[in-house]
C-alpha cells in the first residue's frame, strides 16, 4: 500500500506537502530563536544551551535536539526526493505539480525548482559554517554561538549568501504553503484568498525575521 501511494503522483505531492509543513513549523521556531540575538550574548548563548537540555531529565543531554535533527533530515530528504521525481515526470509528460497549474503563475511558482536548489546548497553551507565550523570565518568557537554568528555576518560574502537564500526561502514559502494546502484538501473557493494571505504573511515575516540577524550585525546593533 505504501509503495503504491508513493509511486503515484498524488502520493508524492502529499509527501512533499507534509514534509514542507514540517519544515515550515521548524523555520518559525528557528526564526524566533534567532531573534534572541538582539538581547545580547548571554541570552543567545543560554538559549543555544537550553536547546541541548530540552526534555531533561527524562531525555538525555542533546537527545531531543538530535530527535529534531533526524525528523528534519527525513523531511528534507522526502521533500527533495518527491520534488525531483515529480520534476522528472514533468519532463516526460505534461506539467504535474502538487497543486494545479494556473494561468498567470507568479514568479515564485516559476522559480520553485531553482529556489529549492538554492536552499539545498544553503543548508549545506549553513551547517558547515555554524554547526561544524568547517567554513567558518575568524575561527569557530564551540559553545559560543553568538560570537560565531557575528563572525559570519561580519563578512560580505556571509551576508550575501544568507540574504539571497532567505529571499529564495520567502518565494518558496509563498507558493509552497498555498500549494500544500490545496494538496491536503484545505483549499476551496471561500478559503483560497485567506490561504494566499496567510502564505504571503508567513513568507514576509520569515524572510524579514531571518534577514534581521545579518542586518543587525551589519549596522552594529548586534556586535
Amino acid at each position: 500500500m505504501a509503495r503504491t501511494v508513493w509511486d503515484s503522483s498524488v502520493g508524492k505531492k502529499t509527501v512533499m506537502a507534509v514534509s514542507g509543513l514540517i519544515m515550515l513549523l521548524y523555520l518559525v521556531a528557528h526564526m524566533i530563536g534567532n531573534l534572541k540575538i538582539y538581547f545580547g550574548a548571554g541570552e543567545f548563548n543560554h538559549y543555544a544551551h537550553w536547546l541541548r537540555t530540552v526534555g531533561e531529565p527524562f531525555m538525555h543531554y542533546e537527545w531531543t535536539l538530535w530527535l529534531i535533527r533526524v525528523v528534519l533530515v527525513a523531511a528534507v530528504v522526502a521533500h527533495a526526493t518527491s520534488a525531483y521525481q515529480l520534476s522528472r515526470r514533468d519532463l516526460r509528460a505534461r506539467p504535474s505539480k502538487y497543486a494545479h497549474r494556473k494561468r498567470g503563475a507568479s514568479y515564485a511558482t516559476r522559480t520553485m525548482r531553482w529556489g529549492g536548489i538554492i536552499l539545498g546548497l544553503f543548508i549545506v553551507w549553513h551547517l558547515l559554517d555554524l554547526t561544524t565550523g568547517t567554513v567558518h570565518p575568524g575561527g569557530f568557537q564551540e559553545g559560543h554561538p553568538y560570537q560565531n554568528v557575528v563572525d559570519t555576518f561580519s563578512t560580505w560574502y556571509g551576508d550575501v549568501v544568507y540574504i539571497v537564500a532567505m529571499l529564495a526561502l520567502g518565494l518558496h514559502i509563498r507558493h509552497g504553503f498555498w500549494s500544500a494546502a490545496q494538496t491536503l484538501g484545505a483549499g476551496s473557493r471561500t478559503r483560497d484568498r485567506a490561504l494566499k494571505t496567510v502564505a504571503n504573511v508567513l513568507a514576509l515575516l520569515l524572510t524579514a525575521g531571518f534577514i534581521a540577524v545579518p542586518v543587525g550585525v551589519m549596522t552594529g546593533v548586534v556586535s
